[in-house]
């Protein structure tokens, strides 16, 4: 079978017995980095001389089939340099092919940077969404896109972008939306900044170093009704934007009616109760994206 397995993110005494375990038994390990699983086992005390297997991003789609194949006859024990594998890290190609070859594959459970963050943001756990890596090219559409995302958000980011990310993070969600940088989780330096995304980014244009995850608080359901809609649609276009392009975007971010929206904007009547149509305010509960 394939077997997933969760490293420490950090401190080593979160190595869990049942990885002490396989790391001893393993014969074959496909790993991220070797050289770091090397290093883990002997600061493990595992003494175990398994075959190693690089598996990264750059080859782990042509070697996917090569380790299934392995995996009909032997465990293959699946590691990353941190945290669970497959979790924006290598190996969802070889779950994917796995599971279509029909390979049993389970998991060691364990250290997740992602649950860490959250459990530490102090922001609602119920309900959240992983985002991964921000995007490096067109972050602030990629975040502006999420702006009506009603759950809890994790990110990850690299130290020296993230100045830059928190700023773009306010533009895209306002500038009193919550958020919480947490910082070499479980290691001696760990750190949780919580605050606004201009609070925050003053502390981080001085420098941070680190492994970093970002928690944002997801968009508060607001309702909004067509008369709100309207003068939304008309400070788009005075922004800048087209009246068809604006109705659309307001349209899509709130579920009004765009032939609505466009034609209360374009009758420019000063109650905006309804626009042309003369239809009554209609109530939704979506949220406006932030100019």
């Amino acid at each position: 079978m394939i077997i997933l397995a969760a490293t420490p993110i950090g401190n080593l005494g979160d190595a869990s017995r049942r990885l002490v375990e396989a790391l001893t038994n393993a014969t074959v390990i496909a790993s991220e980095d070797t050289r770091v699983t090397i290093h883990l086992m002997r600061a493990l005390g595992v003494e175990n001389r398994p075959r190693l297997i690089a598996l990264h991003e750059h080859n782990e789609s042509e070697k996917a089939a090569e380790l299934v194949e392995l995996a009909r006859d032997a465990d293959v024990l699946v590691l990353t340099d941190a945290g669970m594998p497959s979790i924006s890290d290598p190996g969802f190609p070889l779950v994917a092919a796995a599971v279509a070859a029909g390979v049993t594959v389970t998991a060691l459970p364990g250290p997740s940077a992602v649950i860490t963050a959250l459990a530490l943001s102090g922001l609602p756990t119920d309900r959240f969404s992983f985002e991964g890596f921000v995007a490096r090219k067109g972050r602030l559409g990629e975040l502006k896109s999420l702006a009506r995302e009603e759950r809890t958000m994790v990110f990850f980011e690299s130290p020296h972008r993230l100045a830059d990310c928190l700023a773009d993070m306010g533009r895209a969600f306002g500038d009193d939306r919550r958020i919480a940088v947490c910082r070499e989780l479980t290691k001696f330096y760990e750190e949780v900044r919580r605050g606004t995304a201009a609070e925050l980014g003053e502390w981080a244009a001085l420098g941070v170093k680190g492994e970093i995850c970002i928690v944002v608080a997801g968009a508060a359901a607001v309702e909004v009704d067509l008369v709100a809609g309207i003068e939304q649609v008309r400070r788009l276009v005075a922004s800048g934007s087209r009246l068809k392009e604006a109705s659309a975007e307001v349209a899509e971010a709130t579920g009004l009616s765009r032939r609505e929206l466009y034609e209360g904007a374009l009758a420019g009547r000063a109650d905006g109760a309804g626009g042309a149509s003369g239809k009554a305010a209609v109530a939704s509960t979506f949220v406006l994206p932030p100019l």
